[in-house]
């Protein structure tokens, strides 16, 4: 899995043989530099995408193989004993429902050089046939959140906070809500990328060595998106450095600590705003993905949301950087074996669909 923050590849080696996921390993990659930069680059448009698109999946499907063979080298795993590799690809447009009714949802990827590279069957194209039937494609975790953390008879949520953060909400009478918040990590990282060099806010320090300018979060918190009902998903085609500039020059000048503060901010209080709508006779609001690792972010959310206890998913018994992996992984499951893997109350899609094309080794 590589996502919307673009801060690396998380692979698992997941189990699925009891009644839960069992992640029997884990292994992280960084992307090259200049991956990274070309990835990014192709969130908006520019001269010659198609062949630049071409060569960036290619080499996200190379740095993915090398993920596996790493993953499997350290697990001390035969490439044969896996059934198959579940793999999203990287969100570079995410225009569901726009334009001509349809939309689109593009994950760049080469499945096929992946199965060529791993000898193992690839699982990839996971959001279209959501979007076919009418679905945003997204989110695709809630599916997996009510596998994995469901439990009868309880109200639970679930927080993804990547690059854009995501709520499922489970119910105790099995039913489950999820759809986008708003902003995750996105913003922030490219804050401190452009001011500090540095490619994420450790900790969330800079951020709260600064403090939110009130104007500012009020301007930002005025966004449409944040009001819309769900089901609901989004992306860097919306809140990207050119949505953050335009605010900023309708603001008064504000120092760089101060805006990485507004915008930690930004982020808690949609998530918070959310969980509060939803979160009926819910007791934890569990977090996963990098969010979780921002203690300024997390005590954030802590204070806003005095009624739950705000935990890593780790305290579910899976631990917070593997859970999107692993949701994908499931997917991927899901897929193999003929059965569903949207939730038409997350994505809005017309019903339940069998997602993603299987590539054979």
């Amino acid at each position: 899995m590589s996502g919307t923050s673009l801060d690396g590849v998380d692979g698992v080696l997941a189990d699925f043989s009891e009644s839960k996921c069992k992640v029997a390993h884990y292994q992280s990659a960084s992307l090259a530099p200049e991956l990274r930069a070309e990835l990014l680059a192709l969130n908006t448009p520019g001269a010659n995408e198609l062949h630049r698109a071409a060569l960036a999946a290619n080499a996200l499907a190379r740095c993915y193989a090398q993920a596996v063979q790493a993953l499997l080298q350290a697990a001390g795993t035969p490439a044969s004993a896996v059934r198959a590799i579940g793999a999203h690809g990287q969100t570079v447009r995410h225009r569901p429902g726009a334009f001509d009714g349809t939309g689109y949802t593009l994950q760049l990827n080469n499945p096929a050089l992946l199965a060529e590279r791993t000898g193992i069957p690839v699982v990839a194209d996971l959001r279209s046939r959501d979007v076919a039937a009418g679905g945003q494609g997204a989110p695709l975790v809630p599916a997996f959140h009510q596998y994995q953390f469901g439990q009868a008879g309880q109200d639970a949520l679930v927080l993804n906070i990547g690059g854009i953060a995501n709520l499922s909400v489970l119910r105790a009478d099995g039913s489950v809500l999820g759809f986008d918040c708003g902003p995750g990590n996105a913003l922030m990282d490219h804050w401190c990328q452009q001011h500090r060099g540095e490619p994420f806010d450790r900790d969330g320090a800079w951020a709260a060595s600064g403090q939110a300018v009130p104007v500012l979060l009020q301007h930002l918190l005025g966004e449409p998106y944040l009001h819309q009902d769900p089901p609901k998903s989004t992306g860097r085609d919306l809140f990207n450095p050119q949505w953050l500039e335009q605010h900023l020059r309708q603001c008064p000048p504000a120092p760089a600590p101060d805006v990485q503060a507004t915008l930690l901010e930004l982020t808690a209080s949609a998530c918070a705003e959310s969980a509060m709508r939803y979160k009926n006779n819910s007791k934890l609001l569990a977090v996963c993905g990098g969010g979780a690792f921002n203690g300024r972010l997390m005590a954030r959310l802590q204070a806003l949301l005095p009624g739950l206890h705000v935990l890593p998913t780790d305290a579910l018994g899976l631990p917070a950087q593997q859970v999107e992996a692993a949701a994908f992984a499931w997917l991927a499951r899901q897929c193999l074996l003929g059965l569903p893997g949207n939730l038409p109350s997350a994505t809005g899609a017309q019903g339940a669909r069998v997602l993603g094309a299987i590539y054979p080794a």
